[in-house]
């Protein structure tokens, strides 16, 4: 695949998360979690810099925007076995707020907020590793 268009559909799935999330919280009345905050400083950043890389046909952004990613999967996978794992909240149980096992939305059994992030996150980081910069002419 292009590395600009990688890029864009990077930016793209960025963007809609970003949305999504703030749908939630903001149409829909859910308070967000401390590890939905922790997901949301992890993908906010990377619609402007996605964005920037995107448009600007710069695939050096990839060294800074692929941390973001990453980091944000590990959370959203913390967060969902939170959710799905028996005994799993316990460990570390959110203190303040809304606790982070709770399940606004599950589709299905499977699909809450976290899973949604986290196949958002996975989606970006396979699409920015798996990508080959253009050759030169």
């Amino acid at each position: 695949m292009k590395q600009q268009y990688a890029l864009f559909i990077s930016w793209v799935i960025a963007l809609l998360a970003m949305l999504g999330s703030l749908y939630f919280s903001e149409i829909q009345g859910f308070i967000p979690c401390t590890l939905c905050w922790y997901q949301r400083i992890c993908m906010y950043p990377l619609v402007i810099i996605l964005g920037i890389g995107s448009f600007q046909n710069d695939y050096s952004v990839k060294k800074i925007a692929l941390p973001f990613s990453i980091i944000g999967l590990l959370i959203s996978t913390w967060h969902y076995l939170e959710q799905k794992v028996p005994g799993f909240a316990e460990i570390k149980p959110c203190t303040q707020g809304v606790p982070c096992s709770s399940e606004y939305i599950n589709i299905f059994g499977f699909i809450t907020i976290p899973f949604l992030a986290g196949i958002a996150f996975l989606s970006i980081s396979l699409l920015l590793i798996f990508s080959k910069k253009d050759k030169e002419i």
